[in-house]
């Protein structure tokens, strides 16, 4: 169960991902010139962490009015006018806040031409590899985001032969962002302050055996002769009540390294978890590289063992998204070396951050929903205030995009008017007590949550002539009437997504209900 290549990766979406949850990395594997990728969960621009709804509900009543009717499109563009706001076809600017690159570590080596490269990925291990023969030994870089220490690591090592290795610490040009960089012969800094947003740092620990150390150009180290190099890398966001520096320091690596047993903790954190589901098929491997299997099978050529690789991939990066998160998985994971990342790289309410933790808890992996639980829960205060500013509604409404800092603030005009993420969020927290049966979970956090969406359904729908419930505005996200031109979706009156989402969500409230023997009336009602 690895991906292997007998290439250096040709560009970013090639390297090998590894990552601890709040940190993650790509290995490009370079061979003279490696580039590790950097980036830490909290690391979003942070410009708009304040933004802010106005209050908007005096114009819903004519918005029902218009889609009751059947004017759907003029419906949708008043909706959209109303409670769009920002972003998109609004004229008015997105304010998602981008993820955000850290930096990257890069390690230069000085020696000639090299054979028999391989880098890999092991997943049952959750370590990343680069070997060649040069030299008359084997060079082998070593990559850990280790899930005890919560640190990238990385090891060089030359079959105990003396080699030489240059390092320092970089991020791309960003005119948003001052950078300034220290070094000793034990530690690289890089600091980074962005324009109105969040500033960071970046630590790069140095240890090693045998050979000496000098420091270059006050940022960069140079290491000669030398049989064995590891490197702890940490990085830190000022969020709240912590600072970059704080959370650099308080995590760093004893000396002197004792790799073997660095890699076994990992390995056994690791396997508690990627390691809690076994699928053992009778399929046939190909000693070829992975990307090799992937153009025999594109040229036809069937090969079900990479459908199987595919699958455990799928849940090694959930691991590495997750392992000590307290954000979930974005569009990209936790891997983003784009300071204008596609769609900012960033929580999309409408599948896509909901599809990214869907094999959680049949997989075995129950305790990586944990960041997800935090994000929904870290949401809750700003919904309810955007659920009353926008539609005069209890309980809360939750946006289709957003980013980490729990604004509910609605940033796609044309996409935006839409009441069902959070209870389609509720249906991973009712998952994760029908996995894991825990009462006190159920009381304290999912039925919370589950009282606040019904909430917000019992002062939004609306009753028609016959007596029917309703949802309006209401649509299926990212669809829209067919010959509809002004706007990319269309409202409508209870779209099917939005009664399906509704009628579960109140199915989980009335069940919690029952199991918890509280709320009757409630019961009743909903």
């Amino acid at each position: 169960m690895k991906l292997w290549y007998k290439a250096p990766a040709g560009d970013y979406l090639e390297g090998l991902p590894i990552g601890s949850g709040r940190l993650a990395a790509m290995v490009l594997g370079d061979i003279t010139h490696e580039r590790v990728a950097l980036n830490h969960e909290w690391l979003w621009k942070g410009v708009n962490r304040e933004r802010d709804t106005e209050v908007r509900r005096h114009l819903l009543p004519e918005v029902r009015r218009l889609l009751l009717d059947g004017q759907y499109e003029a419906g949708t563009l008043k909706a959209n006018e109303a409670f769009g706001c920002h972003g998109d076809r609004s004229g008015l600017p997105n304010r998602v806040d981008p993820y955000q690159p850290a930096g990257d570590l890069y390690l230069e080596f000085d020696h000639g031409s090299v054979s028999d490269y391989i880098r890999e990925l092991e997943l049952e291990t959750a370590r990343a590899t680069v070997s060649y023969d040069v030299g008359g030994g084997r060079l082998r870089r070593e990559y850990l985001a280790h899930l005890v220490e919560d640190l990238i690591l990385v090891r060089v090592t030359h079959d105990d032969l003396p080699f030489n290795c240059t390092t320092w610490l970089n991020r791309t040009h960003d005119d948003d962002c001052k950078l300034t960089f220290d070094a000793d012969a034990q530690l690289l800094t890089m600091q980074g302050d962005i324009r109105n947003g969040v500033d960071f740092q970046v630590n790069a620990q140095a240890w090693c055996r045998g050979g000496h150390v000098r420091v270059l150009d006050g940022r960069k180290l140079a290491f000669e002769g030398v049989t064995e190099i590891v490197f702890a890398v940490n990085v830190g966001v000022t969020v709240g009540d912590s600072s970059a520096c704080t959370e650099c320091s308080i995590r760093t690596l004893p000396v002197p390294v004792d790799w073997d047993a660095l890699f076994q903790a990992h390995v056994g954190e690791h396997e508690r978890h990627y390691g809690s589901l076994k699928l053992d098929l009778a399929l046939d491997e190909p000693a070829l590289p992975t990307d090799e299997r992937i153009r025999l099978l594109r040229d036809g050529n069937p090969d079900p063992g990479l459908c199987l690789l595919y699958f455990h991939f799928g849940r090694y990066l959930l691991c590495a998204s997750s392992a000590n998160a307290s954000l979930p998985a974005n569009l990209q994971g936790k891997w983003n070396q784009d300071l204008h990342p596609p769609w900012e790289s960033d929580y999309h309410h409408d599948v896509n951050l909901q599809m990214n933790y869907w094999i959680a808890e049949p997989a075995g992996m129950q305790s990586y929903v944990e960041a997800l639980l935090q994000h929904v829960e870290r949401f809750v205060p700003h919904a309810r205030k955007v659920a009353m500013d926008l539609y005069g509604c209890r309980g809360v409404v939750y946006p289709i995009q957003t980013d980490a800092w729990g604004r509910a603030t609605p940033e796609s005009f044309g996409w935006a008017v839409w009441i069902g993420a959070a209870p389609w969020l509720a249906q991973h927290l009712w998952w994760h007590y029908a996995y894991g049966l825990d009462r006190d979970y159920l009381r304290d956090r999912a039925y919370p949550f589950f009282k606040e969406v019904a909430a917000f359904y019992e002062d939004y729908l609306i009753e028609d002539d016959n007596g029917a419930l309703q949802i309006v505005p209401s649509q299926s996200p990212e669809n829209r009437f067919v010959g509809a031109e002004t706007l990319p979706v269309s409202l409508c009156v209870s779209a099917t997504m939005d009664v399906v989402l509704a009628r579960e969500a109140l199915h989980y409230a009335i069940r919690s209900a029952e199991i918890l023997d509280v709320d009757a009336e409630k019961r009743q009602q909903w």
